[in-house]
């Protein structure tokens, strides 16, 4: 296991050389606890330490003056907040050749010889051209951050961020279960997860929600609306039978890229790109789920109370559980460690309690750059014990006539209407 060490218990021969450490994408807790320990040994270890302010933003301009000296005082004692005392943004260098050419150029003229970058897909990937551009002058190494958990590592290693992340959700949706209970509504709860549904399924399965909605359970291609909406009216209709008129549903919103764009036209004012295409991130995933659903509801005869509420932001910038803060502190440990021996071009992890690097070249796309994605195996134990304490259509609920008459008459339907209208609604 990777352990800090105290001051003073390296050599100190190279202490012109310079680490910095860079915070791409959006927040994730733990980032600190990363800063903490990557500070304190890179310092033991004789380097100067400093904190490039807002990501990218300043140094893609040629600006070198947002910089942040980091030490030990500043430091030691930050892995148990939140957010990241250094800033975090969204901008990329790789825009322009120009934004890239000033990156490389203000990294040089600080005497940046080591690079950690903390962020997801997209900071990784800037990351690798980041190392190819500075031609072996800047070692850099990634840290792996983002709850949505979708990072290339071995599945049974979180990114950090993620289980206090989930932690918080848990609580949340635990306190909307029991105010649906108590106001016999629905809540349709929008969890972050642009592509995959491991957030959205960790605090449904943690928290024992009604049932959780991912991409994954329908398959890799796109999805109609009607099949979407007939899975949460499906639970909604098996709950009443059982003589229940609230739920909870966690939908995870990379569920808005399984929908076909022409379905999402029939939303009003939305924000589109320049080829007049709808910008998916700003589409209202719950509204639009609750809307249909109470609609088609309705047309059976069926009124549902459903409020819809969106868990996410809330979560990044909390103050990391002592998992993600202990982990986190590995990482930054580590990649230090990495650094120092040689090492470049490779996202950190740590397996078994050991530092294993992930070299980029592993793990991007060589043609595009892009990174592979970890989706939900949903041919796993780990999905199928969530799966079968859902509440929502099945195959079984099919094929028990007396269960079946007891859904279409909850519905207002016959039997073979509802076995037409809701086959679409039943995976497999």
């Amino acid at each position: 296991m990777c352990l800090l060490k105290m001051p003073g218990s390296k050599n100190k021969k190279d202490s012109s050389d310079i680490l910095a450490l860079l915070v791409g994408g959006g927040p994730a807790p733990g980032i600190n606890a990363v800063i903490s320990a990557a500070t304190i040994e890179a310092i033991n270890r004789g380097k100067k330490v400093i904190g490039i302010l807002d990501g990218f933003k300043w140094i893609a301009q040629g600006d070198k003056t947002h910089i942040r000296k980091l030490t030990i005082e500043d430091t030691s004692r930050i892995h148990l907040t939140g957010g990241s005392i250094i800033g975090i943004s969204r901008e990329s260098p790789f825009t322009s050749h120009e934004r890239m050419k000033n990156t490389i150029k203000v990294l040089r003229e600080l005497g940046v010889r080591y690079l950690i970058t903390i962020g997801g897909d997209g900071t990784m990937f800037l990351a690798n051209h980041v190392e190819e551009e500075a031609k072996g002058q800047i070692k850099v190494a990634h840290i792996p951050k983002t709850i949505d958990n979708d990072l290339p590592l071995p599945d049974y290693i979180p990114t950090f961020g993620f289980e206090t992340a989930r932690h918080l959700g848990t609580i949340t949706v635990q306190y909307l279960m029991e105010d649906a209970k108590t106001t016999g509504r629905w809540y349709f709860v929008t969890t972050m997860g642009r592509k995959t549904g491991h957030l959205a399924l960790g605090i449904g399965k943690a928290s024992g929600a009604t049932l959780t909605v991912i991409p994954e359970e329908f398959g890799r291609g796109k999805v109609s609306l009607d099949k979407m909406v007939a899975v949460l009216e499906g639970a909604i209709i098996k709950r009443l039978s059982m003589g229940r008129e609230d739920g909870v549903a966690i939908l995870a919103e990379g569920l808005i890229e399984k929908l076909y764009q022409e379905e999402l036209e029939i939303l009003e004012d939305l924000d589109r790109d320049e080829l007049g295409r709808i910008r998916l991130s700003e589409v209202d995933l719950g509204k639009l789920l609750k809307d249909e659903t109470k609609k088609r509801l309705l047309e059976k005869g069926i009124k549902a109370r459903i409020v819809d509420k969106s868990i996410g932001y809330e979560l990044r910038s909390a103050p990391p559980i002592p998992f993600d803060a202990k982990y986190a502190r590995d990482l930054g440990y580590c990649a230090v460690k990495f650094l120092m021996e040689g090492g470049t071009g490779a996202m950190i992890s740590i397996q078994t309690g050991k530092m294993v690097p992930i070299f980029f070249s592993e793990i991007l796309n060589p043609e595009t750059g892009a990174t592979r994605i970890r989706y939900v195996d949903i041919k796993t134990e780990a999905y199928e014990v969530p799966d079968k304490y859902m509440i929502k259509l099945k195959r079984e609920d099919f094929e028990d006539p007396k269960q079946l008459r007891k859904l279409a008459r909850t519905a207002n339907m016959k039997p073979q209407e509802f076995v037409e209208y809701f086959s679409k609604a039943v995976r497999g």
